[in-house]
C-alpha cells in the first residue's frame, strides 16, 4: 500500500505532543490585530502571546486563511516522495481554507498525475476537528488504505460535537456571529450563551446566568447528547477545548471522566487563532466522536 502523509489547517487546535506523535503536519491561519500585520499561528505567535495580546491591549482581532500557494509548498515534498495526501480542513461554512486546498490539489495533480490528494471537509473546528484528525491517524496506524480512511470518515464526521459556552458575547459579536444587541443585553444580565457545534451549524442551545451554571449546562448538553441518541459514551473519543480558563477545564474533565468511567488521556486542546477571535479568552467546550473502531 502507498504510503501517504496526512495534513491539516491550524484550525484543528491539536496539540503539539499530539502533532509531533503521530507525524501530522499542519498548515497555519494568519492572525491580526490592526488589518496590516498578519502573523502565522503557531510560527509567528503563540495562542497564549495571541490571547495576552487580547486582553492587555483590548482589542480584536481578525483571521486570513492559508492561501492557495501555501498548501503546495506543504504538499509538494510530500509528494515528490512519493507519497499520498489526506487533508482535513475547517469547515467550509467558517472559512475559505477548504477551497484553498482544493485548488491546490488541483495544480498538483498536473505535475503529479499519480498522486491520490484527498481534501476533507471536517464540518467541524478547534478540537472537533482535531479529535477526526486523530481518527484519521489512528486509521493510519492501523494499515488502513486512504480509500477506507474516507469511506470511514464519512460515517464518522457526523457524530462530531462541540457543546461550548463563552465568557462574553462581545467577540461573536464583532465576528458577525451575532447581533450587537444581543451581545450587549446578554453581557449586562451576565447569561452565557450555550451552543452546540453540529455538521457545521451553529446551533443555539440556551442562555443561563454565571459562568459555573454555564459550564454545568455544557455537561448536562452531553448527557443528553447520549441520552437522546441512545449512543454509548464507551464508542466515543473526548477531549476538552479550552481558550484560557484552565481552572474550568479541570472542572469539566474531571464531570466528563467520572460519567465515561475513564480517564481522558489527551491534553487540553487549547483553542487557536481562528475560532478564539470568535469565541474570545473564556470559550470552552467538551468535545467527542464516534471511535473509528466502533461504526
Amino acid at each position: 500500500m502507498k504510503d501517504f502523509q496526512i495534513y491539516s489547517d491550524s484550525s484543528c487546535d491539536l496539540p503539539e505532543c499530539l502533532v509531533k506523535e503521530h507525524n501530522i503536519r499542519l498548515i497555519p491561519f494568519y492572525v491580526s490585530f490592526d488589518h496590516d500585520n498578519y502573523y502565522k499561528e503557531n510560527i509567528d505567535i503563540t495562542k497564549e502571546a495571541f490571547y495576552d495580546t487580547l486582553v492587555s491591549k483590548h482589542v480584536y482581532s481578525t483571521t486570513s486563511l492559508p492561501t492557495v500557494q501555501d498548501y503546495i509548498n506543504e504538499f509538494k515534498p510530500a509528494l515528490k516522495e512519493g507519497k499520498d495526501i489526506i487533508c482535513l480542513c475547517l469547515t467550509q461554512k467558517f472559512s475559505g481554507s477548504y477551497q484553498s486546498a482544493v485548488n491546490a490539489k488541483h495544480i498538483l495533480e498536473e505535475q503529479f498525475p499519480e498522486s491520490n490528494i484527498q481534501i476533507i471537509d471536517s464540518i467541524q473546528a478547534t478540537a472537533g476537528q482535531g479529535l477526526l484528525l486523530l481518527q484519521i491517524a489512528y486509521m493510519k496506524e492501523a494499515g488502513y488504505s486512504i480509500d477506507l480512511i474516507i469511506e470511514k470518515l464519512n460515517i464518522l464526521k457526523p457524530t462530531s460535537r462541540i457543546m461550548f459556552t463563552v465568557d462574553t458575547l462581545n467577540y461573536l459579536s464583532k465576528g458577525r456571529r451575532i447581533g450587537k444587541a444581543v451581545s450587549l443585553t446578554s453581557d449586562m444580565l451576565d447569561l452565557k450563551p450555550l451552543i452546540q457545534l453540529k455538521d457545521a451549524e451553529l446551533i443555539p442551545y440556551s442562555n443561563v446566568r454565571g459562568r459555573k451554571k454555564s459550564l454545568d449546562k455544557v455537561f448536562s448538553m452531553v448527557e443528553e447528547y447520549f441520552t437522546e441518541t441512545g449512543e454509548k459514551p464507551e464508542d466515543y473519543d473526548f477531549c476538552i477545548a479550552n481558550a484560557t480558563t484552565n481552572e474550568d477545564a479541570i472542572y469539566l474533565q474531571n464531570k466528563v471522566e467520572e460519567y465515561i468511567g475513564r480517564k481522558i488521556t489527551y491534553p487540553v486542546f487549547q483553542i487557536g487563532v481562528t475560532i478564539g477571535t470568535n469565541t474570545g479568552p473564556g470559550g470552552i467546550g467538551i468535545c467527542f466522536v464516534k471511535k473509528y473502531n466502533c461504526i
